[in-house]
């Protein structure tokens, strides 16, 4: 179990950062006895409740004592030159304004994370205990009009960076407001309202035109179209009646339906989907693991110049005092909350633009690979082509004809032709006197006269029927495993950004030939054994290529496993395949293109809040240790909080940015 340093009562198995803040999370070193709720909505890091129910209510806290503690400061301020005044006001605003800091020190310390909460805990602490000391002992002059301003600020600038965090992170909040709090059960001829929680198996509900789906399930009775979009990342409303499947979280058309429950809790899509982005977010990517050891590095530096700062200006004519000051300053500025943020932020958007676009990151690490891919390998049946027949060729007179003799066939050619004579609006003809023959066709009577639609030699990857009339052949249509009009806009977005193609398949040289050409795929593989794909991922690599695979994760695992970038077909309520770092919710080739480019922006936003949030602690550092300090240029305690607040708000803004961004 993990906790926020800053907020104690965000609890989530695993590592991420806190909703509130943004801060890394540190382990708890014993585990509350109770446990998170199964229910989507309690596994977003409260143990207390819904995370919608407590939204705001610390970040409010923070505001709230910023002005007790600014309505004590300014007497303070004014009255600095008395003694006990500042003592009795600059007691309260610490202990009440600066304790929250203190005690989140401590819970880095007991989590073994030293970080930010630890260099203000340190600041206000020397800063406090000098100044008692100062006015219990009559000599020198306090720091509580520096201290009090200093945790006056910090406190504005906590809050304005928790709502700027707020706002950059919301992968697990949008997912969280995708269900509803209740559902409309059908008991007889009435509805009842139950919580979601309460939802059983088999229990109708009543989805009413407009509202959210509350659970997954299957249509019983009604018509309707169903906004996916927020789910599968599909643009258009999908058909929906009996028989069709629904999931939770997506929204009803202008129908009523009435809806099965099939699954609940943790077993359902949406559960499924927030699983895998919570793995996402607890995951991390090279570029986040080089910037946690920058910020632990960035403390020990702040701790390690803090105490050599102190004890240089104290060995000057300046004195105890201003060493103390100097000291305070130092700690502040080198706060690591931006360079702690820098990496998690743009990832938690990144994440939250993949599920928009379709696409799933369970990994990091793989998205930030997907970026510098050589080579995209993909499995041909289900993910080029649909692996089902489908007439490519044929006249509708002849279609006609051979729809009207096959309507009563169950061979899956036969089922093409009927298909495809329906798709475009052909009226069977009457047929009598229908008999199949067995490895040819099958022949019917049509108005009175008989007729034969008869297979013939395949030639390359494609299938011909004829239709005759007696002995003379009326006419041919030609079927084949159909292309799917995403694969010839993937192949073409992928090559213009500089990705080659490849395919694997399992079919015969001549089909595998014929779909390459056809899409204009620079290489294939044909004949290959589910248990042979992974070595031809290896040969692509062992020609120094970035290989990324796209397979349905079944007979493909291996091959996922063994590609530089593992892409699965996450279809249907599949959403957690192993094997992979990266799914697609929806079986579209087009998504491949996005995973690149969203990795490219990705890293590009990474490194400039990398720039940022180091750039101004090499500047800012020197300044609080007074480098200047001959020129008269220092740089006080209170414009430290200033300046540390100010960089986390930039990063945060920079990493809002990416939402603008399109796939």
């Amino acid at each position: 179990m993990y906790t926020c340093p800053m907020h104690p009562e965000v609890r989530q198995e695993g590592p991420g950062m806190c909703p509130e803040c943004g801060m890394s999370l540190v382990k708890l070193k014993t585990v509350p006895k109770r446990s998170l709720g199964q229910s989507p909505k309690l596994r977003l890091g409260r143990n207390s409740g819904t995370h919608d129910r407590h939204t705001g209510h610390v970040t409010q806290d923070f505001l709230k004592k910023f002005w007790v503690s600014f309505a004590l400061t300014v007497p303070v301020i004014l009255l600095r030159d008395e003694p006990f005044i500042p003592l009795i006001l600059g007691s309260i605003v610490f202990f009440y304004g600066g304790w929250v800091f203190i005690s989140s020190a401590w819970r880095e310390l007991r989590g073994r994370s030293p970080g930010m909460m630890t260099l203000i805990a340190l600041a206000i602490g020397v800063a406090y205990t000098y100044s008692v000391a100062v006015v219990l002992t009559g000599r020198g002059d306090s720091l509580f009009w520096e201290l009090t301003t200093l945790i006056t600020i910090m406190l504005l600038g906590h809050w304005i960076e928790m709502r700027a965090v707020s706002g950059a992170q919301g992968a697990l909040k949008e997912l969280s407001k995708l269900l509803p709090d209740t559902a409309e059960v059908v008991r007889g001829e009435t509805t009842e309202s139950v919580p979601l929680e309460k939802l059983q198996l088999r229990d109708v509900l009543l989805v009413r035109p407009g509202s959210r789906v509350p659970a997954d399930g299957k249509v019983v009775e009604g018509d309707s179209e169903v906004n996916e979009s927020m789910i599968t990342g599909e643009s258009k409303p999908v058909s929906k009646n009996t028989g069709s499947e629904v999931i939770a979280g997506t929204v009803n058309g202008t129908g009523s339906l009435k809806v099965e429950v099939t699954k609940i809790g943790k077993n359902t899509f949406l559960a499924g989907i927030m699983r895998l982005v919570q793995e996402a977010q607890a995951s991390k990517s090279k570029l986040q693991l080089l910037s946690d050891k920058a910020a632990f590095l960035l403390t020990i530096i702040a701790i390690t110049l803090g105490t050599a700062t102190f004890l240089f200006w104290f060995s000057q004519e300046e004195g105890f005092a201003f060493a103390v000051e100097r000291l305070v300053a130092v700690l502040v500025i080198a706060c690591p909350h931006a360079l702690g943020l820098a990496i998690p932020l743009v990832a938690s958007i990144s994440t939250t633009l993949a599920a928009r676009g379709g696409f799933l990151v369970r990994q990091r690490l793989s998205l930030e690979l997907a970026r510098n891919i050589d080579i995209v390998l993909f499995d041909k049946t289900g993910t080029l082509t649909t692996g089902s027949y489908g007439v490519t060729r044929a006249e509708d007179s002849v279609l006609q004809l051979a729809a009207s003799v096959d309507a009563r066939s169950e061979h899956v050619v036969a089922k093409a032709i009927v298909e495809e004579a329906q798709r475009r609006g052909l009226k069977l003809l009457d047929a009598q006197d229908f008999q199949s023959i067995t490895g040819k066709g099958a022949k019917a009577t049509v108005e009175g006269v008989e007729y034969r639609v008869e297979g013939s030699e395949s030639a390359g990857a494609e299938t011909t029927v004829s239709v005759v009339k007696g002995n003379e052949k009326i006419g041919d249509i030609t079927l084949a495993d159909k292309i799917r009009e995403e694969s010839r806009e993937a192949v073409q977005k992928l090559k213009s950004m500089g990705v080659k193609i490849a395919m694997i398949t399992g079919d015969a040289e001549s089909v595998a030939s014929w779909v390459a050409k056809e899409l204009g795929i620079d290489e294939y593989f044909a004949r290959v054994l589910p248990q042979d794909k992974s070595a031809k991922v290896k040969l692509l690599q062992e020609r120094g290529l970035k290989v990324a695979m796209v397979g349905d994760g079944v007979n493909d695992a291996p091959a996922l496993t063994q590609a530089d970038l593992g892409i699965a077909i996450g279809a249907g309520t599949n959403v957690a395949i192993e094997s992979a770092g990266i799914i697609l919710v929806r079986n579209d080739p087009r998504d491949v293109a996005k995973i690149i480019r969203l990795s490219k922006l990705t890293y590009s936003k990474m490194l400039q809040n990398l720039f940022w949030a180091t750039g101004y602690n090499v500047v800012a550092l020197p300044l609080a240790a007074g480098v200047l300090a001959s020129q008269g240029i220092f740089l006080q305690p209170a414009l430290a909080a200033v300046f540390m607040s100010l960089s986390t708000v930039i990063v945060a803004i920079n990493a809002v940015l990416l939402r603008r961004a399109s796939l």
